[in-house]
């Protein structure tokens, strides 16, 4: 592109040093010509004019009391009737400037020049103008390599840019170069890096969700299936054959729900549901996993609450508040149900040292964790809860006491 603009450019300057210096040329060639023939034609008057006064006056005329009368390299030659032929100067050869004039007298003066003085103009004139057309030309190149270097690098700016974004590289420069369309191509670059980063942000987040709320289910459906390989009675293998196949339904339900909520975190499939249903399905999968580390779950409260949310997002809500509790907390985890107001709340307390008093309200944040782990769980149920128009709050730190609060649904 560089190349193209000089050799853009230059051709532009020279046409136009063409049109106008050859103009120029012929215009200037004519004038100086037309100059020298009217100065020998005014100095062929004013000789004849002087001779005519000394004719008058009968003074003496000769070549060298009129030598002075003419220009240098000129050659005059007067004509007197009756008298001899006076000359001024070298006869040219050559191509010459000549001019006639008649005095009152009837004397008659010649004045010559040569052309090549003409000529010796006319090529210094020449010189002048080409002299000047050069410095046109090298103006004009030095002018195109800026212009070339000013639009070429942000052209290699830009293509840098968008190879960055090609590779992995979404961070965007808010660069701009003072050309309006090249401003325009980095405002659109910058625009999607931004896409870019937020569409690698949400998948990075979908993965870190999928890993962390799919490790329970697939923990349960584990055990489960320890658990058919170590008996031999039929019906428990039933049972839990059975329990494994809910438990695959819901594993199922979790994977739609984390893609639902990765298009449009505020979609939701809100129906009305027994809540008490729901607590005791959470308590009796995670029940084995408390008795290996040698605690408890219980539940309390009332068995006749109905909510309005999605039964699955309320489920993996439970799941990470009672994980949280197993990880985190200590001694016997409560879950109680209860109405305040149009709501309904499903409370998750255990008897651990409960939320440091530094973290506070900021236990909900991504990567925020009281202790090593992914800090994703309470807010990815946070989310699921936020979708069905629910809320979760930490009711009380110390020790912990968590609140998910529902739309209570109404009475038949």
């Amino acid at each position: 592109m560089r190349r193209r603009l000089i050799n853009s450019t230059l051709a532009v300057v020279l046409v136009v040093i063409a049109v106008f210096g050859g103009t120029l040329v012929i215009v200037e060639t004519r004038t100086i010509t037309n100059s020298a023939q009217e100065s020998v034609e005014s100095e062929a008057l004013r000789l004849a004019s002087i001779v005519d006064s000394r004719l008058i006056s009968e003074e003496r005329i000769s070549a060298g009391l009129l030598q002075d009368q003419i220009a240098a390299k000129r050659y005059a030659r007067i004509d007197i009737s009756g008298r001899a032929a006076i000359e001024i100067g070298e006869r040219p050869d050559g191509d010459v400037i000549e001019a006639r004039a008649t005095g009152e007298e009837g004397e008659s003066v010649l004045v010559q020049e040569p052309r090549a003085a003409v000529t010796g103009e006319v090529g210094r004139t020449l010189m002048i103008i080409g002299g000047v057309a050069l410095l046109a030309v090298v103006a004009a190149v030095l002018l195109a390599v800026r212009q070339g270097n000013r639009l070429a690098a942000p052209l290699t700016d830009l293509a840098e840019t968008a190879e960055r974004l090609g590779s992995g590289d979404p961070r965007p420069r808010h660069k701009r170069y003072g050309v309006p369309e090249l401003d325009r191509v980095a405002d659109v670059l910058d625009g999607s890096a931004e896409r870019i980063a937020r569409m690698l942000t949400a998948e990075r987040r979908l993965a870190a969700d999928a890993s962390h709320q799919l490790r329970t289910p697939l923990t349960a459906l584990s055990m489960r299936l320890d658990e058919i390989t170590l008996t031999e009675d039929l019906e428990t293998v039933r049972e839990e054959a059975t329990i494994a196949l809910a438990q695959v339904e819901r594993l199922t339900d979790v994977v739609e729900r984390l893609l639902t909520n990765a298009r449009d975190p505020r979609t939701g499939s809100a129906v009305a549901f027994d809540l008490y249903e729901v607590v005791k399905q959470q308590l009796e999968e995670w029940r084995p996993a408390y008795r290996s580390e040698g605690r408890a779950i219980v539940c309390s409260g009332r068995r006749d609450l109905r909510a309005v949310a999605t039964p699955g997002a309320v489920a993996q809500v439970l799941a990470a508040l009672i994980e949280n509790s197993l990880m985190h907390g200590g001694g016997t985890v409560a879950l109680r149900t209860r109405v305040t107001g149009n709501q309904a709340v499903v409370e998750v307390a255990d008897e651990g040292p409960g939320v440091p008093a530094d973290l506070g309200a900021r236990i909900f944040e991504r990567t925020i964790s009281g202790r090593n782990s992914t800090g994703i769980g309470l807010a990815v149920a946070r989310d699921l809860a936020e979708a069905d128009g629910g809320r979760l709050e930490l009711l009380q730190p110390q020790p912990a006491v968590f609140g998910l609060f529902l739309s209570r649904a109404p009475e038949d």
